[in-house]
């Protein structure tokens, strides 16, 4: 499942990234938590539970609304680092929740 190792090799890239020159100490712990819970969710995501897909795509939702809290953000790069970040941990995310253990889609019939 390929949604799993993107969330959790983000998760991994976040947390390094947290320490490679950042000036506020709440955008560094920011990416340390962030980093450590898509990581952990996205290495755990292989046994396909959907609640993971959630957190996933709820963990990149949260990187994006950081990008723009000011007290968290010291350059541009940074900013432009959470949003895709965000973007790519969200459709991940997202992506693992229609997938069910055999790996085909499921559908609902209304």
């Amino acid at each position: 499942m390929w949604q799993a190792w993107v969330n959790g090799i983000i998760g991994v890239y976040i947390f390094v990234v947290a320490f490679f020159g950042y000036g506020t100490t709440g955008n560094l712990w920011n990416d340390i938590i962030v980093g450590i819970v898509a990581a952990a969710i996205g290495f755990s995501m292989i046994k396909e539970k959907p609640w993971q897909g959630w957190l996933g795509a709820i963990v990149g939702i949260w990187l994006i609304i950081a990008a723009f809290i000011p007290s968290l953000l010291t350059f541009t790069g940074n900013e432009w680092n959470l949003i895709i970040s965000g973007v790519l941990l969200m459709v991940a995310g997202f992506g693992a929740l229609g997938k069910t253990s055999s790996g085909t889609t499921t559908t609902t019939n209304n």
